[in-house]
């Protein structure tokens, strides 16, 4: 079947008005970790747009359900709160990309998945929540009367939709430096072909980035991924299928300008709880995304910094809120903090050694 073929057959029923505003449920996750990304680091944010868009038509025609395209949240963590450079974002990006195509082209992960207990990768989100809480705290003390507004717009609009305090707050943000920049300026995304140094790539801290990362990807973006796929829109999709489609795109787009991306239950929930139902949501997030770098990338430089410490501290918030979903809670707990105080690769492997000896004493 031809990708023509594909978006018809993922799009012949679309619901309306369900499919339409199921585009946002996705955005949700991504917006602001971008535009964070983008105004705290060298991450060009157009060219990140466009591929986010270009996924998004891709994966749709793909899976022929709202599949979910984000950020490795644990990579733009680091890469928000300084600790990983622009290249070392890209070179762990890379390192994931290809460890998750492998992975899934040999049908590995099915299998591996199973020795990652759910409490150490619940113990991994936990470490990326305190780690953008921290930095978010930094951004929003630099402005308290921006940050006092921003946390209004957030909790009058978490009285509707909790999911959507942060693109809110986005929006607001996005109002004032519209205002500072007198408007918006069309202008066509620029590509440049970068690959990081063999000495970024095999940078200790950026191995210990791209394990942490790997940790939440196989639980979050592969495994429970395909289960709620399954669940929601009766999908076939096999965490296998879903970790080589992130390899794909990884390793296709993180050299063209793209920040690592993955897939993520967060993201299909979000789309569904606003009411997608076919492969259309993600055509109508794909075209927003485009027009998006094409129009409003000028306002970036201009958002109010303490405004952007809110947003932070709301995804923040929404990703802690998920690692309570544990079946250890003191180890998640301590995983957590490891990552913020050590590293989230570090945490990572100590909370593996600790569940696997957990389950031997138990």
């Amino acid at each position: 079947m031809s990708f023509s073929e594909r978006i018809a057959a993922g799009t012949r029923a679309v619901e309306l008005p369900g499919d339409l505003t199921g585009a946002v449920g996705d955005s949700v996750t991504v917006v602001p970790v971008v535009v964070a990304l983008a105004a705290l680091s060298d991450v060009s944010l157009a060219p990140v747009l466009v591929w986010f868009g270009v996924f998004q038509v891709a994966w749709g025609a793909r899976y022929g359900v709202p599949v979910s395209v984000e950020p490795m949240k644990a990579l733009a963590a680091l890469a928000i709160a300084g600790s990983l450079s622009a290249s070392g974002l890209a070179a762990a990006g890379l390192l994931a990309g290809g460890t998750l195509l492998v992975a899934g082209a040999t049908g590995l992960l099915g299998r591996v998945s199973r020795f990652v207990g759910q409490p150490v990768v619940r113990g991994v989100q936990l470490a990326v929540a305190l780690v953008l809480f921290r930095t978010a705290l930094d951004l929003a003390a630099t402005d308290l009367a921006l940050a006092g507004a921003a946390v209004a717009v957030a909790a009058a609009v978490a009285v509707v939709s909790v999911r959507a305090s942060a693109l809110a707050v986005v929006a607001v943000g996005a109002g004032f430096a519209l205002v500072e920049t007198g408007g918006v300026s069309p202008a066509v995304p620029a590509f440049a072909l970068a690959l990081p140094s063999p000495a970024v790539l095999l940078d200790a801290g950026t191995v210990q980035a791209a394990v942490g990362q790997l940790a939440m990807s196989v639980g979050n973006a592969a495994v429970a991924t395909a289960l709620l796929l399954g669940e929601y829109f009766d999908s076939e999709a096999t965490a296998d299928d879903l970790a080589t489609s992130m390899g794909v795109m990884n390793l296709v787009a993180v050299p063209l300008g793209a920040i690592p991306m993955c897939h993520g239950s967060g993201g299909v929930a979000g789309k569904y709880a606003f009411g997608a139902r076919t492969a259309a949501a993600n055509v109508v997030l794909g075209a927003l995304y485009v027009l998006a770098a094409v129009f409003a990338v000028g306002v970036v430089a201009a958002f109010p910094v303490a405004m952007l410490g809110v947003v932070l501290a709301a995804v923040a918030a929404q990703l802690a809120h998920t690692s309570l979903d544990t079946e250890q809670y003191a180890l998640t707990l301590a995983v957590g903090v490891v990552g913020l105080l050590a590293g989230v690769g570090v945490a990572f492997v100590g909370g593996l050694l600790a569940d696997h000896a957990y389950r031997r004493l138990a």
